[in-house]
C-alpha cells in the first residue's frame, strides 16, 4: 500500500473535498425526516378506526438551501486531473444537491416524493417479485428470544456491552420522535434509541449487528480516511450500506424470516406511493390484506409516508440481495466498509487506495469473520432472489 501523498501533491482535490465537508455538515436527511408528533397522530389514527390522515410536524431546517446549492456547484472540479476521481466528485455534488432538495420539500406532498425518487429510486418489477416471493414463506418460528421484554435503558446496557469488541466510542441518546427502534446519526456519531420501545433479545442482536457492526463501523472508518467524502457518503451508498448491515444480521445468525419479511413489506409499501395510495390505503393493505398487526402496519406505513413519500425503505432488500451475491462470489467486503461507500464505486475506491488517497478499513464488522448463520431456509431464499 502506497503512503498517503502529501496534501500539496493533490492540493486542488483536498481543497474541494474540504469545501464539501464544510458544506455538507447540516444535510443529514435523518435529522429532518422523523416527525415530532408520532405518538399523538398514531393515537388519533387508531381512534378514527384507521381513516384519519395523520398530520405530521417536522424539525425546522437549519440551512439556506439556495446558498448551499450555489456553493456546491461553484466547486472547480476541472482542477481534479484524474477522470475517475473528478467523476466521483461530480456525482457526489449532484447527490448532495438532491438531498438538499429532499430536505427542503419535506411535508410538501408529491413535491417531496419526486425529490425522494431522484435520491432513492423506487422498487422495480424485479424488486416487487422478490418481495412477494419472500412473503410466501412461513415465519411462525417463535421462542422467548422474540418476546419484547427489554426497556430502552436495558438496550443501552446491551449496546455498551456489545460495543466492547470495537475500539471506537459513540454517543447514545433516547428519543420519542423516532419511526425506527434505533438509528445511527453519522455526523454526530450518535446512536438514537426509541425511548418507550420494548426490545426483544433477538431485536437487540439484530440492532447491535446492524447499527454498530456496520453503520457505526463505516462512520468511524470514514472519519479515519484522508478524504472527507468517505465520511459523508458516495452516491447510492444507502443501498450498499443497508445491504451490508442486513448481511451482518445474516452472518451473526440473528436474521429471521420475520425480519426478512419486514424488508419485503417495506418494498410493497414503497410501491404503494407509486400507485398514489394515501396513508390509510397503505395501512389497510398491510393490516387487512397482509394481516400485519396494527402497530407493525402503522410503523411501516409511517416510514414510507413521512415527509410526503419517502422511498428509501425499498433499498434494504435490494441491498442485501446485492451484498449477499457479491460476498458469495468471493468479493472482498473490506473496501465497502471504508466509509459510507457504494458498490457502484468499488473500482474508484480501489484506485484511491492505490494512490494512497484512501486507506483500508480500520474497523471490520466482526460478524463477517465467522459465519454463524445456520438457517438453510434463509440461504435458499437469498440465493433464489432475482
Amino acid at each position: 500500500m502506497s503512503q498517503i501523498p502529501s496534501t500539496s501533491e493533490y492540493q486542488d482535490l483536498f481543497d474541494i473535498d474540504g469545501n464539501l465537508d464544510r458544506l455538507v455538515q447540516k444535510i443529514e436527511v435523518l435529522n429532518y425526516i422523523n416527525p415530532l408528533n408520532i405518538e399523538r397522530e398514531k393515537k388519533q389514527f387508531f381512534s378514527s378506526k384507521f381513516t384519519y390522515d395523520p398530520v405530521f410536524k417536522y424539525p425546522k431546517i437549519k440551512f439556506n438551501g439556495y446558498k448551499l446549492h450555489r456553493l456546491f456547484f461553484s466547486q472547480r472540479l476541472e482542477r481534479i486531473e484524474d477522470d475517475d476521481i473528478r467523476q466521483l466528485y461530480e456525482d457526489v455534488i449532484y447527490d448532495y444537491s438532491g438531498l438538499i432538495e429532499c430536505i427542503q420539500t419535506i411535508n410538501q406532498g408529491r413535491k417531496f416524493y419526486f425529490n425522494s425518487l431522484k435520491s432513492f429510486g423506487t422498487p422495480t418489477e424485479k424488486d416487487i417479485d422478490n418481495a412477494k416471493f419472500i412473503l410466501r414463506f412461513d415465519d411462525s418460528d417463535f421462542d422467548e428470544e422474540f418476546l419484547p421484554m427489554y426497556s430502552a435503558e436495558d438496550a443501552i446496557d446491551y449496546f455498551k456491552d456489545y460495543s466492547k469488541r470495537y475500539t471506537f466510542n459513540y454517543n447514545i441518546k433516547l428519543s420519542t420522535n423516532l419511526s425506527a427502534a434505533a438509528m445511527v446519526l453519522n455526523n454526530t456519531q450518535t446512536l438514537v434509541l426509541r425511548k418507550h420501545h420494548k426490545f426483544s433479545l433477538n431485536q437487540l442482536k439484530v440492532l447491535t449487528n446492524h447499527e454498530i457492526g456496520v453503520h457505526m463501523v463505516t462512520t468511524f472508518n470514514g472519519l479515519s480516511q484522508p478524504l472527507k467524502v468517505f465520511s459523508h457518503g458516495l452516491p447510492n451508498n444507502v443501498e450498499t450500506q443497508e445491504g451490508l448491515a442486513v448481511y451482518s444480521e445474516y452472518m451473526s445468525g440473528c436474521l429471521t424470516m420475520k425480519r426478512l419479511k419486514e424488508l419485503a413489506y417495506r418494498v410493497i409499501a414503497v410501491d404503494t406511493l407509486n400507485k398514489g395510495y394515501d396513508f390509510a390505503d397503505t395501512f389497510d393493505l398491510l393490516h387487512n390484506q397482509y394481516k400485519l398487526n396494527r402497530d407493525k402496519a402503522f410503523t411501516i406505513t409511517l416510514r414510507v409516508h413521512r415527509g410526503g413519500g419517502f422511498t428509501k425503505d425499498h433499498q434494504y432488500l435490494r441491498g442485501i440481495n446485492q451484498v449477499y451475491k457479491f460476498a458469495k462470489a468471493g468479493g472482498d467486503l473490506n473496501p465497502l466498509l471504508t466509509g459510507k461507500v457504494s458498490l457502484d464505486y468499488l473500482d474508484t475506491i480501489k484506485k484511491l487506495q492505490s494512490l494512497g488517497l484512501a486507506i483500508p478499513s480500520k474497523h471490520y464488522t466482526d460478524s463477517y469473520v465467522s459465519n454463524d448463520n445456520s438457517n438453510t431456509n434463509l440461504d435458499f431464499i437469498l440465493k433464489s432472489l432475482k
